[in-house]
């Protein structure tokens, strides 16, 4: 059973909870970008981003990561991203971003890693 017990560490009415929860509810898109997850204060692993969204991202995730515990997600050509994790379940995580994605930047990772598209170099 999957456990959802980080919304009662938020404040409802902080402002970052309620943009999240919204973009939550938006449409997420498939991608399948390659990177690397740290949980703070371990070693980084590669993964594959399966799923982004301005708030959040899944990927995949061998090694559970427990619930509330924050990591750095590394994309290609960005710097480091701060994430909570939210779930984890059968070898996947799902984790919402300490700071929501630029659309800018949103849109540059969907346009070249989109599920299906023509895979670019990073230079």
């Amino acid at each position: 059973m999957t456990d959802y017990r980080t919304r009662d560490r938020y404040n409802t009415t902080d402002r970052y909870y309620a943009a999240a929860q919204e973009d939550r509810s938006s449409p997420r898109l498939r991608v399948a970008v390659p990177a690397s997850l740290r949980p703070t204060g371990g070693h980084g692993f590669s993964t594959i981003v399966n799923d982004l969204s301005l708030g959040g991202f899944s990927a995949q995730c061998v090694n559970r990561l427990a619930i509330g515990s924050l990591c750095w997600l590394k994309l290609p050509g960005l710097e480091a991203l701060q994430c909570e994790v939210i779930w984890w379940q059968s070898n996947l995580v799902g984790c919402a971003f300490q700071n929501l994605l630029s659309p800018v930047i949103y849109d540059d990772i969907v346009s070249r890693y989109r599920e299906g598209a023509v895979q670019r170099s990073v230079v």
